[in-house]
Order: C-alpha cells, then sequence, then structure tokens
C-alpha cells in the first residue's frame, strides 16, 4: 500500500513538474499567436484607413477637376490647340488624348474636302464665371439686353442665362475633352457649307471617338441645353468623367459666381450636366 502511495505521489509529482515547464511555453505560445492576431488587424486598420484618406483626397482633386477650377495651361495633361486648328483668337487647350483624336479626323477629312477647326475647347471655371457674370450684371448683352435691367428677378434672370450658358462649375467644357467645331451659331450649320460639314461628322466622327454631346431633344432627352452641332465630346475621357460627376458633385459644390443662390432652384446636374445624346453616355 505504501509503495502504491509512493508511485502515485511521484507521478503526481512529476506531473506537476511537467506541467510547470510546459505552461509558460503553451501560455507564451497562445500569447504569441494572440498578439499577431491583434496586430495583423491593426495592420488591416491601418491599411483601410490610409487607402480611405487617399481616395477622399483623390475625391478632392477629381472635384476640382471636373468643376474647371485649374488653369489648363499648368497641367501636363493638356496641350495647346494648333493654330491651324484654333479659329477663336485666343490660346485654346485640349487633353492631349482629344486633340491627337481630332487632329486625325481633321487630316482625314481634309482628304474629302471637308475643313475642320475649332473654335471654342477647354473653359475653366474663370472663364465661364467672366462670362456668366457679364450676363448677369449686364456687361455682357443677350438678345440685345441688358438682363440685370430687363429681368430683375434673379431667378428669371438665371434661369435665361441658363438657355445660352452653362453655370461655372456645370460646363463640360471644364474637362479637356469637348469641342466646338467651325461654328457655335445654327445657322451656319442650315448653309450648304455647315450641312455638309456636319453630315460628314455625323458619319465619321464617332471612328474617332466623337459624340455629339447635345442632339435634337426628344423622348429620351427632355432636358437640358438645345441641339448643338458643333459640340462634340471625346468619349474615351468624358464618359468617365460623366459618371465621376454624377457619383461626386452636388449643388454645394456649384457656387463662387453672381447669383449663385439660385442654384437649389434648380436640378442642374441631373437636368443639364447629365441631359445628353445618350449615346454618350
Amino acid at each position: 500500500m505504501k509503495k502504491h502511495i509512493l508511485n502515485l505521489t511521484s507521478s503526481l509529482f512529476l506531473l506537476v513538474l511537467v506541467l510547470l515547464v510546459l505552461v509558460p511555453y503553451f501560455t507564451s505560445d497562445f500569447l504569441d499567436i494572440r498578439q499577431e492576431k491583434e496586430n495583423e488587424e491593426n495592420y488591416q486598420k491601418i491599411l483601410r484607413e490610409e487607402a480611405a484618406i487617399k481616395k477622399a483626397k483623390e475625391d478632392i482633386e477629381k472635384k476640382i477637376y471636373l468643376t474647371g477650377k485649374f488653369d489648363p495651361s499648368k497641367r501636363k495633361d493638356f496641350t495647346l490647340v494648333p493654330l491651324k486648328y484654333a479659329i477663336a483668337g485666343y490660346n485654346m487647350y485640349l487633353r492631349k488624348e482629344a486633340l491627337d483624336a481630332f487632329e486625325k479626323m481633321a487630316e482625314t477629312a481634309e482628304k474629302e474636302d471637308i475643313e475642320l477647326n475649332i473654335t471654342s475647347a477647354t473653359r475653366n471655371f474663370a472663364y465661364q464665371k467672366d462670362l456668366w457674370n457679364g450676363k448677369w450684371k449686364g456687361t455682357i448683352f443677350v438678345d440685345g439686353k441688358d438682363l440685370s435691367k430687363s429681368i430683375p428677378d434673379g431667378q428669371e434672370r438665371f434661369e435665361k442665362i441658363l438657355n445660352y450658358s452653362a453655370v461655372p462649375g456645370t460646363s463640360r467644357h471644364h474637362w479637356g475633352t469637348e469641342i466646338d467645331i467651325n461654328s457655335v451659331t445654327p445657322k451656319f450649320f442650315e448653309t450648304e457649307e455647315g450641312e455638309k460639314v456636319y453630315t460628314w461628322l455625323v458619319k465619321n466622327a464617332p471612328l474617332f471617338g466623337f459624340c455629339e454631346t447635345y442632339n435634337e431633344k426628344n423622348d429620351f432627352r427632355l432636358t437640358g441645353y438645345n441641339e448643338e452641332k458643333w459640340h462634340w465630346s471625346y468619349l474615351p475621357l468624358s464618359r468617365d468623367f460623366t459618371r465621376e460627376y454624377k457619383r461626386l458633385i452636388t449643388n454645394e459644390d456649384i457656387d463662387g459666381f453672381d447669383g449663385d443662390e439660385y442654384v437649389p432652384s434648380f436640378d442642374l446636374i441631373n437636368d443639364y450636366v447629365l441631359s445628353i445624346n445618350p449615346e454618350c453616355l
């Protein structure tokens, strides 16, 4: 009996000894695993936070771009329109890709006795603001009238100017993807030359990536600007910019010009910026 008790005591002693040796090892191993897991979770959290900060910064930069608040002459992705195509009388800029496509299109058209020139290209926020404010204050006449006197009501004046000019921050010309070709008057495209140019563009411009931005209004385009046979958009870039504008820009981003207090009275984004030829979307 004593021998049995002695053996049992010895076994227990050995077990306790083993436990004393192994418990710290297992405890340490467990703590290491838990620490590794916590470190990984913290690392992933830092990555998510950094990604969120990066995306927020990118979105801010995109909003600045989409609303035209930059100088195209200082951007590397813009280039000066060659004088041989520029007929506006001042330096014009376009995104390089858009200008390259236009030049190829113009060269092809020339072989078919069609002359293509650019009357308007990139118009940034500052340019559009000067144009808008001039019409608002009456220093630029609309239909031969000083709107500040003929339309004293601010909201009515805002709507009147909107018939002819985009609100600063909403013009697609901000993006460097839009070009006005040969003329910006409907009467030109009623002439023999204008009809010839337009017919050629309808047939061939899509081959070079261009789309007529403002087609004739119909059941698929009830709002926005009237038909502009001269306004063409370079789709490989403008499609993405259109989607980004819809995602990022709100009424709160459209301000900084005369009459901007009336912006909430209009659905400028849906009824104008996004109300374009469905083929350009």
